[in-house]
Parts: structure tokens; sequence; C-alpha cells
């Protein structure tokens, strides 16, 4: 075997369970911060749930200021505008609250003002030379993990990609998954997080930088999801699976943010990108066709898979065994209402050339078990149309 070194990142603070919202002015005081900034959606700020979270600030003696200024798949223009706030409120900390778009926008605000320059300046692996100021991450979806992750999608607006910032300066100081937080999201959105973090195990369990530490996390991910994504689609308010979900979603997130991802995420960025679809949608639609594609690579894996999802494989031969994997995704995927291709979403198949080459560029196609060529790549994007 050739040398090769692993390494394995979260936050060095991860609470979890009902009510651990409530924890964050005590979280803040402890790292001797006096003034946050509160990066999340206009919805949550609209729902007074950021104001919720700033009165617990405040109830700890500190003070915040709100940025309800993430869109759903965040902008260069969003991390300037919030910077701008940032810096005009004397702001010596961050709170990011929400799903993936407010973290990462709350990341890409950290980073450049530790480090200056522009958001574009750190697309790539680890380009920055200071941590990211202080953030605490509050999580209100199960899907992206990206409060636990070192991962940050921003979308360059003048070229229509999602910059891949993996950078270890982006993960945050604190993470906090309450589940409460979780109950009053519509079903689509839970089926599309839900889905969104299936597609992080599976992808890290595949993936060429997998080791037994992330393969145990993305299993028993897998395991929680296969369990409990339905029941919380039918009934948000089953708190037994809203925290089940923000487990395995925790879990998927240790995973993918040590192991990387695929092809999956290589091609939905290039969807979010340039139609602005929902990202946890996109890799919905991909995940069976990208894994169909992966299947010859990795069999025993998808087996594996297979049985986490569920499936009875005692007896079957391994190719038979790993197909029931797919099977078991699809069948998944229809139950919790994913649409079933990207055409009945707007997109266009003269954009399928363009699609494929940014997706052959993105940082997350290098970890994936297989490689495939340009044309093997269109293929897969029209499979998924």
């Amino acid at each position: 075997m050739a040398e090769q070194v692993f390494g394995f990142y979260m936050p060095a603070v991860n609470l979890m369970g009902i009510g651990a919202a409530r924890e964050i002015g005590g979280r803040m005081k402890s790292y001797g911060k006096k003034k946050a900034l509160i990066v999340t959606d206009a919805g949550l700020h609209q729902f007074g749930v950021a104001d919720q979270i700033a009165a617990y600030v405040e109830e700890a003696g500190l003070s915040a200021a709100i940025f309800p200024g993430a869109e759903p798949n965040p902008t260069d223009h969003n991390v300037e505008a919030g910077l701008a706030v940032y810096e005009q409120e004397q702001c010596d900390c961050i709170i990011s609250l929400g799903g993936g778009s407010s973290h990462d926008c709350a990341k890409g605000i950290g980073l450049v003002a530790a480090n200056g320059g522009r958001i574009h300046d750190y697309e790539g692996v680890d380009r920055s030379d200071k941590p990211m100021v202080t953030l605490l991450a509050i999580n209100t979806t199960s899907g992206t993990a990206s409060e636990m992750t070192r991962f940050c999608i921003i979308t360059d607006s003048s070229r229509h990609v999602k910059m891949a910032i993996v950078d270890k300066h982006v993960t945050p100081t604190v993470s906090i998954n309450d589940p409460l937080l979780t109950v009053k999201k519509p079903a689509g959105l839970t089926a599309a997080t839900g889905m969104d973090a299936l597609t992080h195990a599976v992808e890290a369990y595949v993936s060429t930088g997998a080791t037994p530490i992330t393969d145990a996390c993305a299993l028993q991910a897998i395991r929680l999801i296969s369990r409990n994504l339905r029941q919380a689609v039918a009934n948000g308010e089953d708190l037994v699976a809203r925290e089940n979900m923000s487990y395995a979603q925790f879990l998927a997130g240790m995973a993918f943010n040590n192991a990387s991802l695929g092809y999956v995420h290589a091609i939905a960025h290039q969807f979010g990108g340039i139609y602005n679809l929902p990202h946890g949608v996109c890799n919905a639609i991909l995940l069976p066709h990208v894994e169909r594609f992966n299947l010859i690579a990795k069999a025993d894996r998808f087996a594996d898979i297979a049985e986490a999802l569920g499936e009875n494989i005692e007896g079957l031969p391994l190719r038979e065994a790993a197909e029931k994997a797919l099977d078991a995704i699809v069948a998944l995927s229809a139950d919790v209402g994913i649409p079933s291709g990207f055409r009945e979403l707007g997109a266009k198949e003269e954009d399928i050339e363009l699609l494929a080459v940014n997706a052959m560029n993105d940082a997350c196609a290098l970890t994936n078990p297989r490689k495939a060529s340009l044309e093997e790549i269109k293929d897969i994007i029209r499979a998924a149309y």
C-alpha cells in the first residue's frame, strides 16, 4: 500500500438534543465573545426564530445583530452583504441559524472577515491562512450537516458556478442540533434534506477516501434514515423521528467531512449553480443514476448499503445484493415525494455539455470510486432528465 495519511475533522463542541439551542448564550460567553452576527434566511427571520435565538444571547448578557440575507443557494453577493453588516455592527463572532444555506453563507463571511480578500480567493482546498472568526452553528434542518463540516459552497454569480471551498478553517467552533427547531419544517423540505443526508452517507461509504471510522458513521446514518425519514415526512411533529434524523444527518456529516463525496455532488452543484434548484432535490434525483454507474467498482459496499437500508440480501449473489441498494434508494425517494427527473424542474438538455464539463472540474469528483469520461458524465445527466 502506498503511504497515505487520513485526517478526521469536526467541531470541538457538538450539542445534541431537545432544548440544545438554549445553550447558545452560555457557549458564546465561554469563548469571551460580546456581540454576534446571526446569519439566517428571510423565512426564519420572518417567523421569529432569529429573534428567539437573539433573546437567548441577550439572556446571557450579550448582544446580537441579525443578517437575514442567506439565500437558498448563497451567493458571493450574500457573503459581501453579510460581511458589511458584521463590520458595521462591530461583531466579534457569528451565529449561523438554518440549514446549509445559512451555515455556508456564515462560513463565507467568517472566512473573509478573518483572512481578507474575496470569497472567490478561497475556492479549492485549504486556501486560507487563518481560522475564520468564531462560528456557532445552530441547525434547523436534518440534511446538509454544514453545521459541522469543513465544506462551504458559495455560488459565483458571474460564472453561475457553485464554488466548493474545502478548508479546515471553516469548521464551526460549536455545532448545535435541537430537534425542536426542525418540527415546523414542511414535508418537502424534510424529504429533500433527508435525501441529502442519505447521499452524503452513501457517497462517503463508497468514496476512495473512506476509512473504518467514516464507514461506521455512514452505515449508521443510512440505517437511521431508512427507519425515520418516511415518518418525519409523514408527521413533522414526530419528535422521535426528528431526533433520529438529526443524529443521522450529523453522522453522515462526520462521514463525508472526512471521506469526501463523489459525482452526485459534483453534478448537483452544477444544477444548483445554473438553475438555482434545491441542493437536496438535485442529489436525490442523481443518486441512483450515479451509483448505478459506480456499482461495479464497489459491489460489496453497495451490498452493505442495501442491508443498512433494510433489504434482505441473505443468500443473494453479490451483484443482486448490490442492486437492491439502488432499488431501495429509488423506493425511498418516491415515497417521500422527490421529483423523478430534472426535466420537470425546468432543466434544459442543451445545457448538458456545460453541466458535465463543470462537474468534471468539481472538487467532489476526486474521490468518486469509478472514474468517468466526459461522455459518461453526460450519459448520467441524460438518464437523470
